[in-house]
């Protein structure tokens, strides 16, 4: 790859960036090297989103190429993951000299107070603007501000304005030139950006990828960045150099057939969850709970995986599920249960230049009836770590006996974790209140979680059980309802809860 440097479309042109630190994120680089304050600095981790900036990537549409515009925070975004693509801040609003209907709406409706916050408001608004022909309801749009905090305002006048913009005269942005700009950025060589004494790659195949993470097999991975931008933003760490995953094609591919639902490493936690609900109706809860707009759109479900946090919200579903992971080593690929994939706190079965490919997940088949369901506990309903997260799927034949179960927690062990006590306390027995109470006291010789500043281990037991007793009341339906259902688990007692 020759060295270039970062290129990008911004303010009507492409614009070439060399000098930066590759781990630079890009709200320093528009704060501190260009002067753009428009664009806030809160958190400086993802949560608050005072830096909310609008990020645009060619995607293919039914009539071509296209611009797809997200929402994003800028505060974990290195500047290197801008190659390729466009950029949107604030500034660009109102540079006609007009206000955009989102802020003309804002001011009218008196959504601003302090202001900090509002330009992140702003930016995730237009982006609801540009991707929604018409008002979207209530709760589109709630999802849309899930990653932008006010302090001052409160969100009624925000969500007021966000109606009244649809109702204004439509202004919307001029794509093609800005598709025109992407389509000649893609034919540059990939990124091979040098600064400060740091490489930042960006291969554009898989490939490409295969053969640099071979030679480079210390290089850090990164994908969205939104957690891996923490370790620079908040724990100072060095990165040493790094290879953007972003632009290549082959991990941001869905492939969807015969029974089975295939999701590459680079897809976006937004695209993913997608996929996952239309796959699995009842992941929706989950795609609800897990992470803000900003953070989804940016951050991608191969990264959650491959990060092997023992609280990713992700995993338990996903191993409930049956998912496998597809791992590559140049040429080579080898595939696993996700769960056989966490060996041990914070540490996965990626070999030394190894990469997570793929996820893999099979419908089930006939004629047993899988019921799912994926659980998250949190002190907050967005934006929040989970003390937690579960996913369930029970096989059941004909006769509503069990001839399959997966349980599977995060939160209560030192990795995502099947309760195998758990599960053999179900198999072969009726679906019943009875067979759920055995199940229930089972976890308690799977599981022994710590205390934390999330929850204590007595609540986490306590918890994971009745998730479980939730899980059975929702999957059932005898015609005198629910209160019958509730009345034949009965009371859980003390001893059984502890």
């Amino acid at each position: 790859m020759p060295i270039r440097p970062i290129q990008f479309y911004f303010r009507g042109a492409v614009q070439s960036v060399q000098g930066p630190a590759p781990t630079r994120t890009v709200l320093q680089f528009l704060r501190e090297d260009l002067h753009q304050t428009g664009t806030k600095e809160g958190c400086a981790e993802g949560d608050c989103g005072a830096c909310t900036v609008v990020i645009g990537e060619l995607a293919k549409g039914p009539e071509g190429d296209e611009l797809r515009l997200r929402a994003v925070n800028a505060c974990i975004q290195f500047l290197p993951a801008l190659d390729g693509k466009a950029l949107f801040t604030v500034e660009d609003l109102s540079a006609d000299g007009h206000l955009h209907p989102v802020q003309q709406a804002l001011v009218e409706r008196h959504g601003s107070q302090c202001g900090f916050c509002t330009p992140g408001f702003v930016m995730s608004l237009y982006a609801l603007y540009e991707n929604t022909p018409i008002c979207p309801p209530r709760a589109e749009i709630d999802h849309c501000l899930s990653g932008n905090l006010c302090r001052c305002t409160g969100y009624r006048p925000i969500v007021d304005a966000a109606r009244d913009a649809f109702l204004a005269p439509r202004r919307s942005l001029e794509r093609a030139p800005i598709v025109a700009a992407l389509k000649s950025l893609a034919e540059l060589p990939p990124l091979d950006y040098a600064a400060a004494g740091r490489h930042s790659y960006g291969p554009r195949t898989l490939t490409e990828l295969a053969e640099l993470r071979e030679r480079l097999p210390d290089a850090r991975l990164v994908a969205g960045g939104t957690d891996v931008g923490l370790w620079v933003t908040k724990q100072g760490r060095d990165l040493g150099d790094v290879i953007q995953l972003g632009g290549v094609a082959e991990l941001k591919r869905i492939r969807v057939g015969a029974g089975q639902l295939e999701i590459g490493a680079g897809v976006s936690l937004t695209d993913a969850f997608a996929a996952l609900t239309a796959f699995e109706p009842h992941w929706d809860e989950l795609a609800r709970r897990f992470a803000s707009t900003p953070v989804k759109n940016a951050g991608t479900l191969g990264g959650n995986v491959a990060n092997g946090s023992p609280i990713g919200d992700s995993m338990p579903a996903l191993i409930a599920l049956g998912c496998r992971v597809v791992l590559q080593q140049g040429a080579h690929t080898r595939e696993m249960p996700l769960e056989a994939f966490y060996l041990d706190y914070q540490k996965t079965a990626l070999q030394r230049g190894e990469f997570v490919r793929a996820l893999v997940l099979d419908s089930p088949l006939p004629p047993l009836n899988r019921q799912f369901r994926a659980y998250k506990v949190a002190k907050r309903f967005d934006q929040d770590i989970s003390a937690v997260a579960c996913g369930f799927a029970v096989h059941l034949d004909d006769e509503h006996i069990v001839r399959g179960a997966r349980l599977a927690f995060g939160g209560v062990a030192g990795t995502p974790k099947r309760a195998d006590a758990g599960e053999a306390a179900l198999l072969g027995r009726p679906w019943t209140p009875d067979t759920v109470r055995l199940a229930m006291a089972a976890l308690r010789e799977d599981f022994a979680p710590l205390t934390d500043v999330r929850a204590s281990a007595a609540y986490r037991l306590s918890v994971a059980a009745n998730l479980l007793q939730r899980f059975w009341l929702e999957t059932t339906a005898p015609p005198d309802g629910l209160p019958a259902r509730l009345s034949a688990l009965g009371p859980i007692q003390p001893e059984e809860r502890s």
